[in-house]
């Protein structure tokens, strides 16, 4: 076990590193809109699928679809949960790997990816990359979590509609929708994670547009959203790279692009996901049950 977590650590580090090498500064890698983080845009595009990915019906409704209950299928003893997006998410992979996997029949899966997004399907096309993974591993719920690479213009139907205004509020919608509506019609529970406090103003004030067009998504889709600015920001609503650990000391919880957390501050981010997710499934009840002896 302590192998499997040393790891998990490890390879957060990696992805950590990796991110702080990546992570948009919020000024030049903007105004390239050929560039994405890492290179060029067929450099990390997914190998095309042998068959024909899962794809969600073009004429089913998204607005609050019903999908099997988690507390059903937790039910069963065996309980999949899948984390979509980019190095933001990787991070929170980890903290629910930690938190639920291997417990009460529950599996934690990773299928983020660094330098992704919603912004910019001409290099990763994250809803052929979604249901290719659906596909090849089925799950109950999905934990999506994306923004950090989104604030850049989107193309939709030819016309590339600038970062914030409208055009690109309702192309980023619209994105959030059917990948929304491809999860539900592949049966999965959705979860969508909130961006946290930013340290510098500019693209905090980037992210808290992109949180904006997500919370107003997942209100209309009836989908649940986990805020996580509370939880990342200090008692003034400042942002904060130290936040009361669990023993009320002192913790540094981001990375030193201001951007990431640290694993302490990924598992900060992810203890309310694991809540719900607990609350939803039942799971908090069973643990909740006292322990007989034969």
């Amino acid at each position: 076990m302590r192998a499997g977590i040393n790891g998990l650590t490890a390879a957060l580090v990696v992805g950590v590193v990796i991110g702080l090498m990546l992570t948009p500064d919020g000024r030049g890698w903007l105004r390239h809109p050929t560039l994405m983080l890492g290179g060029s845009a067929n450099a990390s595009a997914s190998p095309p699928a042998a068959t024909a990915p899962v794809e969600a019906p073009a004429s089913a409704p998204v607005a609050k679809a019903m999908v099997t209950p988690l507390k059903a299928r937790a039910a069963s003893g065996a309980l999949r949960i899948g984390v979509i997006g980019d190095s933001m998410a990787d991070g929170l992979w980890t903290a629910l790997y930690r938190d639920l996997n291997g417990k009460d029949g529950v599996t934690v899966a990773k299928f983020s990816e660094v330098s992704t997004g919603l912004s910019r399907y001409d290099y990763v096309d994250i809803q052929a990359k979604t249901a290719r993974q659906l596909r090849e591993t089925p799950v109950d719920a999905a934990v999506v979590m994306f923004g950090t690479n989104d604030a850049q213009g989107i193309s939709l139907d030819g016309v590339i509609h600038d970062f914030g205004t409208p055009g690109w509020k309702a192309a980023y919608a619209k994105r959030i929708d059917d990948l929304v509506g491809l999860l539900r019609a592949n049966d999965v529970a959705v979860y969508w994670v909130g961006l946290p406090k930013m340290k510098r103003a500019g693209f905090d004030a980037k992210m808290t547009i992109i949180n904006a067009v997500a919370r107003e998504r997942m209100t209309a889709l009836g989908v649940p959203l986990i805020e996580t600015t509370g939880v990342t920001a200090d008692t003034a609503g400042e942002y904060a790279a130290y936040l009361p650990g669990a023993n009320g000391r002192p913790q540094l919880m981001r990375a030193n692009d201001g951007i990431h957390m640290t694993m302490a501050g990924y598992r900060r981010i992810g203890a309310p996901v694991a809540e719900r997710l607990k609350r939803d499934t039942g799971l908090d009840a069973a643990a909740a049950q006292p322990q007989t002896t034969g």
